[in-house]
């Protein structure tokens, strides 16, 4: 039989769960063998929604693009930085778009067996609901998903890998 899990992604946004799932992630690339892809993408869409419901006029967009890129950065470095002292190799990228859709086409792209996503955050109203991008990139994704629950179990997990 050959290794039903050969590459897993997780999706990185910043939030305490996605770095979470990052942590899973690696724990499972470590004991499948599996190459580890680590994803984020800055939510063009939700900045759109900023500058059309006038909270950012378009001149302030592109200063607020360039500190979404730079959170971009130093998240998937701190994931690097995860991997690196467990010994894990991971590529990880920076994309653009709406969330649900890059995650999508980068899941096809790579041919993961695996999407590693954070726990999905209380929804608090309708809007919340219909604008979940971790949730919708969970129904829309092609392949199986893991939804990491438990941060301490998960952080134990992590701390005990060699």
């Amino acid at each position: 039989m050959t290794r039903p899990i050969r590459k897993i992604m997780v999706y990185v946004d910043g939030s305490e769960q996605s770095i979470t799932a990052a942590q899973y992630a690696i724990v499972l690339a470590k004991a499948l063998g599996a190459e580890l892809y680590a994803l984020y993408v800055v939510d063009t869409r939700a900045l759109a929604e900023l500058v059309k419901s006038r909270i950012f006029l378009e001149s302030e967009q592109d200063e607020y693009r360039r500190d979404l890129d730079g959170d971009a950065s130093r998240y998937l470095n701190h994931v690097r930085e995860l991997a690196r002292r467990k010994g894990v190799p991971v590529s990880t990228e920076k994309t653009s778009g709406a969330v649900h859709i890059e995650i999508k086409s980068k899941v096809a792209e790579l041919g993961v067996d695996l999407l590693v996503l954070g726990e999905i955050s209380q929804i608090r109203s309708r809007r919340d609901e219909l604008y979940n991008e971790t949730e919708r990139a969970m129904r829309n994704a092609q392949c199986p998903v893991l939804v990491a629950k438990g941060e301490d179990k998960i952080w134990d997990l992590y701390e005990a890998l060699e």
